[in-house]
């Protein structure tokens, strides 16, 4: 079973943080991957088991439905989004547009896609996904049920075009229930 050799081997088992070590797992090995079919690369720099602040001008969102329901989010800086999906697309974008928005929700549905082939053979497994949804803008908040599992990875994306640090963070959240 490969992923569990995967999982066994994650570079977090030695932190004493509680959080969910196989969404972990399943975010670290589909992140990179879904950034490589960007043109990017991207280092973990952050998990917690509570939201952070995000302050994400863009993101998209996939419900997931199976043993487990809940939903994936991928947030970003209109900077990031815009490097993202000229790497993806191999056209370059100098703002936010219907092709870009769209963009942002394939980059979703490809990190979403490997996140459910890396869980497929555990409790966390899903069967099923939505079409993405993307919201633009940063004036909003989720508010997010007790009992809930969820995991935020935050990952540094190099993006030559960033100024600030913020517009090289992409926030990927898991937020799943058991059912």
């Amino acid at each position: 079973m490969a992923n569990s050799a995967i999982i066994d081997e994650t570079p977090t088992d030695g932190l004493l943080i509680d959080f969910n070590r196989t969404l972990c797992a399943a975010v670290l090995e589909s992140t990179p991957k879904a950034l490589l079919m960007c043109g990017a690369k991207g280092t973990c720099v952050g998990v917690s088991r509570r939201p952070s602040r995000q302050e994400s001008e863009i993101t998209g969102l996939i419900g997931l439905h199976g043993q487990v329901s809940g939903f994936a989010a991928l947030g970003m800086s209109a900077s990031l989004a815009l490097h993202l999906v000229d790497g993806l697309l191999g056209e370059p974008y100098d703002k936010i547009n219907p092709q870009v928005v769209d963009g942002v929700g394939e980059v979703a549905n490809i990190l979403v896609g490997g996140v459910k082939s890396a869980l497929s053979s555990t409790d966390w497994a899903f069967a099923q996904i939505t079409v993405p949804s993307v919201i633009v803008g940063d004036g909003y908040h989720v508010a997010f049920a007790r009992g809930i599992e969820l995991l935020d990875v935050v990952f540094e994306v190099d993006n030559h075009n960033a100024i600030i640090a913020t517009d090289r963070l992409l926030h990927v959240t898991l937020s799943l229930l058991k059912l």
